[in-house]
């Protein structure tokens, strides 16, 4: 009989089994894949008046930032005919022969607080404005402008929120033995300005972003064993939330932000509780010799989702919140764990297992069915862009650990790489409020 302390184990020996090398701080953006059908469009360089030449190129992020989706195939600057900064110098048949569906323009003043950025966007084939606004931004803060900028023009396109202005979370692990550093890293999407949130010589896992994103709750192996932390972003303060022995794992918390569900074993085998963060209580929700681990939030916050080993192998179950009788919710496959709901709730990403391989594959758990997003063997914690469109995950390339993201819908995707070292455990931050 494996004690239930080594299945835990057995469960994560995907994380625990990546080399280890030197790592730099930036993140740098490979597109490995766009959707066929992209939507041309034309994100002219913006106009800067006298004082108003800002640190960045908006358009170049911009465009970015839309080809990162999949859903765009913006134009290069050098094949443009001319480039126009106000809507009296736009010829709408010029960018209709170029065969663009929409325009891009855009103009930078100086502003007391430093840059006012005005942008308009068009429907080439009307010659209509489709939307524009003036946003002020300081000097640092202009590539999140830029981003914002991308979301409108996104959200405007395809009545999805745009996610440029999100942020990630992740863990970096550089040398080994005596000399090992792992951190906890928060990058904007892009991968720019990346944040050391925690440094360690011990292990660090399993990063999760609270509703409002401005705190993460993590497990550090500091002390030489496993505890959970609450941390807020901008002041550093954190908090010890579980601390108890054996296992402190897998937090998650609730759509409102008032309780973190976690896995723990001080009570014998490793089980599902529920914390509340206000009052302290914790709730035991799960009570079975199996392992009981990874637990995960429906959008609504009426269930909970975890994996299980208790029909054999591991799979996805669903619970009421409040605990109670489970039902086995994954039927393909001998392995499906690390499970998290879509944000619209109507599925479940998840890695699976399919001939020896570990893949990130989506549930829709009404049909029972699986349809895979990733082609790796080492594929592992998939986490959903918040506006549903696509998922972010762990993988292998190269002998190295990068970060993957894969289209819903298929086609898009792009690779989040180091020049050298791990970077895993990724999770996607909550739309910016």
């Amino acid at each position: 009989m494996i004690s239930g302390k080594r299945r835990w184990m057995k469960f994560f020996l995907v994380i625990c089994l990546l080399p280890i090398y030197s790592a730099s701080a930036q993140l740098t953006i490979e597109i490995t894949g766009g959707v066929e059908a992209a939507q041309p469009i034309a994100i002219v360089p913006f106009g800067a008046a006298e004082g108003g030449i800002p640190p960045v190129d908006m358009a170049a992020i911009i465009g970015a930032d839309l080809a990162r989706t999949g859903h765009f195939r913006p134009m290069p600057t050098r094949d443009m005919l001319d480039m126009p900064t106000t809507r009296e110098e736009v010829d709408f048949r010029d960018w209709s022969l170029l065969g663009m569906n929409n325009l891009v323009i855009g103009r930078i003043e100086p502003d007391p607080t430093g840059y006012r950025v005005s942008f308009s966007l068009f429907d080439v084939f009307r010659g209509t404005e489709l939307a524009g606004s003036s946003l002020v931004s300081t000097k640092s803060g202009m590539r999140q402008t830029a981003h914002r900028i991308a979301d409108d023009i996104y959200e405007k396109l395809t009545g999805q929120p745009g996610v440029a202005a999100t942020r990630i979370a992740y863990i970096t692990s550089t040398g080994s033995g005596d000399n090992l550093t792992v951190t906890l890293r928060v990058a904007d999407a892009d991968g720019y300005n990346p944040q050391t949130i925690v440094s360690s010589a011990e292990p660090l896992m399993s990063p999760a972003w609270s509703p409002d994103g401005r705190r993460l709750a993590y497990v550090s192996f500091e002390n030489k064993r496993a505890a959970i932390y609450i941390q807020e972003l901008s002041s550093g303060r954190r908090e010890l939330v579980a601390g108890h022995p054996g296992i402190n794992g897998s937090p998650a918390f609730s759509p409102d932000g008032t309780r973190l569900a976690m896995t723990l074993s001080k009570d014998g085998n490793p089980d599902i509780y529920s914390l509340n963060l206000l009052s302290r209580e914790l709730t035991r929700l799960t009570d079975h010799y199996a392992i009981d681990t990874e637990p995960s939030w429906s959008p609504d916050g009426q269930s909970i989702i975890f994996t299980s080993d208790r029909g054999g192998s591991p799979q996805i179950y669903r619970m009421a919140a409040t605990g109670g009788a489970a039902e086995r919710i994954s039927r393909e496959g001998n392995y499906n764990g690390r499970a998290s709901y879509a944000p619209d709730g109507r599925s479940i990403v998840m890695v699976t297992r399919v001939n020896g391989a570990f893949r990130i594959g989506v549930l829709d758990p009404a049909r029972g069915v699986t349809r895979l997003l990733s082609r790796g063997d080492l594929d592992e914690s998939p986490s959903f862009a918040p506006n549903g469109a696509m998922v972010i995950y762990a993988a292998i390339h190269g002998g190295r650990g990068v970060l993957e993201t894969a289209s819903v819908e298929g086609g898009g995707s792009q690779r989040l790489t180091q020049d050298s070292g791990q970077v895993r455990e990724p999770a996607w931050s909550p739309l910016r409020r």
